[in-house]
């Protein structure tokens, strides 16, 4: 999800707001206060319905946010990095640069959320209790907060990867069979199951219950976003097993196109980008490297600055590489590239760069694998 806006750091992990999020916030903020408080306490003023609604939802996607941090935090605490959350249109994910690696961290990892939001639907409905009578409008909130986090956990507990309760369904398969690859293809199965019940309830609502036209286009867009996500997730897997059995040296560019820091872009561009089709290059000074040059930092220069704008002045410097071993299975890289946000590492061995691995390297392995049907 690159459109997003980055809103800082909670316990290290990166907190994004999805520019999708803004309509699902404005939506829930009307409807509570032009439907759900005016019909179900009458009487008050209507800045106090919209002060109330927009507060509540604003808590309710804090709410969100506490469920996927909880899932983060004990998937951190299991070995699984966790690179981001974010807050979109259907609630919130954690980005993981890579799976569990054992069916205990999965099983924790899964139910950390839904078990998060049950708590906090508690405390809501104690807040209620203690505010009901005293200030109407909070105990009000409270009680829509403790209704929709448990509406929350129970709705992650469906047992359809990839939300919570299918992966707590693939932990337990994955336990039994020992087998991490059937128990994901069992899960998705299931999950894509799940995600054609929503779309066909969603249908039978709009035709059945033209009342309930919205939330019949709403249940089955979620339920095509469930099959959907339900796939893409079975083909990661497919890939990570792909790359597992793999070693950087059987997939690296060896011998990578080498400049010099003095280099000037214009130079570059003419005599080695468009001659040889390259698009990235080591940069190297007396047998050393110091820095990698993508088009990416090419595109950072200005047209009219490429005849006096060197290479050594753009390229990302050595100490800023993150280096890989000719060892390293292609699974590891991947996570690499994923964690740091990089597209090519240098390959070294005993200090000296022998290649080049870029996620193209990684893509091309897995389609011609995939085409042949291994």
């Amino acid at each position: 999800m690159n459109s997003a806006i980055n809103l800082g750091k909670i316990f290290g992990i990166q907190f994004r707001l999805h520019y999708s999020w803004f309509l699902i916030f404005i939506l829930i903020s009307v409807s509570l206060s032009w439907q759900y408080f005016p019909l179900a306490y009458p009487g008050w003023n209507s800045a106090v319905y919209w002060v109330t609604g927009i507060i509540a939802s604003l808590v309710f996607f804090t709410s969100v946010l506490i469920h996927e941090l909880s899932h983060s935090l004990v998937g951190k605490a299991n070995g699984i990095p966790v690179k981001s959350i974010t807050l979109f249109i259907f609630g919130g994910i954690a980005h993981m640069t890579r799976e569990a690696s054992h069916h205990s961290a999965e099983l924790k990892m899964a139910a950390a959320g839904p078990l998060s939001s049950l708590v906090l639907a508690g405390l809501f409905f104690l807040l209620h209790l203690a505010t009901r009578n005293i200030i109407e409008p909070v105990g009000a909130a409270a009680f829509w907060l403790a209704l929709i986090n448990a509406a929350l956990a129970i709705f992650n507990l469906i047992p359809g990867f990839p939300l919570d309760g299918g992966r707590v369904f693939r932990s337990l398969i994955w336990r039994f069979s020992g087998n991490y690859q059937l128990a994901t293809k069992i899960a998705t199965r299931v999950g894509r199951g799940v995600g054609y019940l929503f779309i066909a309830g969603g249908i039978a609502l709009v035709f059945l219950l033209p009342g309930q036209w919205f939330s019949g286009i709403w249940l089955a867009f979620i339920g095509w976003f469930l099959q959907n996500t339900a796939s893409a997730s079975y083909r990661q897997s497919q890939w990570q097993r792909t790359l597992q059995g793999t070693t950087v040296a059987e997939l690296m560019t060896p011998n990578c196109p080498v400049i010099t820091p003095d280099t000037t872009i214009s130079r570059l561009v003419e005599e080695y980008i468009f001659a040889s089709g390259h698009h990235c290059f080591l940069v190297i000074s007396e047998d050393e490297l110091t820095g990698i040059l993508t088009l990416g930092n090419i595109k950072s220069v200005a047209r009219p600055d490429w005849e006096t704008t060197q290479v050594k002045d753009v390229m990302t410097p050595a100490g800023k590489l993150v280096v890989v071993s000719p060892e390293q299975d292609g699974l590891s890289v991947l996570e690499q590239m994923q964690e740091n946000n990089l597209n090519q590492l240098p390959v070294v061995r005993e200090g000296k760069v022998i290649g080049l691995i870029t996620r193209d390297n990684l893509i091309r392995l897995i389609r011609t694998r995939s085409k042949l049907g291994m």
